[in-house]
């Protein structure tokens, strides 16, 4: 079998099937989304999508691809991997370069802050959401309550400090990146005992980007704006 020109190559099933549910949240966001894919020098390839909520979510997994940088019809991609056997190359389908717009956050150079309990995040992603379901309109919830920051962390010395808003956490919670001790996805009914009390969300931060990690992926927010929200 000839390989595509353009083409992504996953090493295992974990690796696409964890593919296939990073497309099929993003769909859940946005029907039309669209993933940008980019090789990284460690041997993983990145997985980027945009959230609608101003914040990027990423996840890696193992595997190949060429050119080193691909921006896809999400929807597309994921039909595509999901009926794909592991390790066979896939055509991600007609370039879309067009549709994305900025660049990418590095995949080094982030100083972490500080580990924030998942089941935190989890209670404050809750009460946003209950907030915008009362506050919010037709169109979703308010600017005002997006922007709102809901955590402040800063480093031991505190010379480093970061403030994550409403944004950053609606994305981490709806792209599935925390789920429950069993890795089961956690939905606004699923018991909050049902996350490893011990169970962290790291905060990073580099010069333009402020990262949230989660065990199963990372959204990331320009620092900028928020630094200018605080002024």
């Amino acid at each position: 079998m000839t390989t595509p020109e353009r083409h992504i190559t996953l090493t295992g099933p974990g690796d696409r099937s964890d593919a296939v549910a990073f497309l099929g949240r993003a769909l859940r966001l946005d029907d039309t989304a669209v993933v940008r894919i980019a090789a990284r020098p460690d041997g993983l390839i990145g997985f980027w999508t945009t959230t609608g909520f101003d914040v990027l979510a990423g996840r890696s997994v193992f595997g190949a691809m060429r050119p080193d940088d691909i921006v896809a019809d999400a929807a597309t991609l994921r039909t595509t991997l999901a009926a794909a056997d592991p390790g066979t190359p896939v055509d991600p389908g007609f370039g879309l370069d067009s549709a994305w717009r900025g660049a990418l956050p590095a995949t080094t150079g982030f100083t972490q802050l500080d580990d924030v309990p998942a089941r935190t995040v989890v209670e404050l992603s809750r009460g946003g959401a209950t907030l915008a379901r009362t506050e919010g309109s037709a169109h979703g919830p308010a600017t005002g309550l997006l922007d709102q920051d809901v955590l402040e962390v800063s480093s031991e010395s505190g010379d480093e400090r970061a403030s994550v808003s409403m944004r950053a956490l609606f994305a981490l919670t709806a792209m599935g990146f925390i789920r429950d001790a069993d890795g089961h996805e956690i939905t606004e009914t699923s018991p909050i005992e049902k996350i490893a009390a011990d169970e962290p969300v790291r905060i990073r931060v580099s010069g333009a980007w402020i990262r949230v990690d989660a065990r199963y992926g990372s959204v990331f927010q320009r620092r900028e704006r928020i630094a200018m929200m605080a002024l």
